[in-house]
């Protein structure tokens, strides 16, 4: 059984994660290993999709305030504060080709059966929304495979691939931020405060039964770490990309 190395991070600035989750797309792509990382955000703040015009956060009236960065996926900007991000990043390699093609739904159906635990019924979304696909936010888009609660999308994901690598990310929307008020979480949706560390716990371990692995509990090593802080540096803490657009 395959063992794939699994990361927790505490809270930490929008630049640094972005940078972050380059850095573990770069080790996939030049040592083979596959990472699976969660982690938090120190602040609320607001990362665009790569894509997205950095003038349009002017639309979004309550996330002026937040800090500012560009993601280096797709899609509708997030505004990230009281959710659960997680990050895949993998050799082609290490993948079958199902596996890459349906890893949104690999995901995103683990994330349903761990929700069914705690009496939150979701549901995965069965067809894009063209109406909705200039929104603003992700979460008020609807795309095949996003997880929803009565209509209400609480969990998304992006993908990226770059020359024999794959990195995948995507929020779980646990409660309503001050910053995105239209946006309700589960705790809105369903009254239910969701224990965090015991249903991450029953998630990674339904993600682990459904890929045929075992976790490696592991952090950054050296060389992650200076290669992340250079790229937030040269990069995601930098106006010229964020502003790019």
């Amino acid at each position: 059984m395959d063992r794939i190395r699994l990361i927790i991070d505490g809270p930490e600035r929008g630049s640094w994660n972005m940078a972050v989750d380059e850095a573990l797309l770069q080790t996939a792509k030049q040592t083979g290993h596959t990472t699976f990382r969660l982690y938090r955000w120190k602040e609320p703040t607001l990362s665009l999709g790569y894509f997205q015009r950095a003038g349009a956060r002017d639309t979004h009236l309550p996330s002026r305030h937040c800090p500012l960065v560009r993601r280096s996926t797709g899609g509708g900007a997030i505004l990230h504060d009281r959710e659960l991000t997680y990050t895949l990043a993998a050799p082609m390699a290490a993948l079958t080709d199902r596996s890459v093609h349906h890893w949104y739904r690999i995901v995103h159906t683990t994330l349903v059966t761990a929700l069914a635990m705690w009496d939150v019924e979701t549901h995965l979304c069965s067809e894009t929304d063209p109406s909705r696909e200039r929104a603003f936010l992700c979460f008020q888009r609807r795309a095949q495979g996003d997880v929803l609660f009565h209509g209400a999308k609480v969990a998304g994901s992006a993908q990226r691939r770059c020359r024999g690598a794959l990195m995948q990310h995507g929020s779980l929307l646990l409660d309503r931020s001050e910053a995105a008020p239209e946006l309700p979480g589960i705790r809105q949706l369903t009254a239910n405060r969701l224990e965090t560390p015991c249903f991450l716990a029953y998630w990674l371990r339904c993600l682990a039964r459904r890929l045929g692995i075992q976790w490696r509990h592991a952090s950054l090593d050296a060389s992650e770490r200076e290669l992340a802080r250079a790229l937030e540096q040269e990069r995601f803490g930098r106006p010229k990309w964020t502003l790019r657009r």
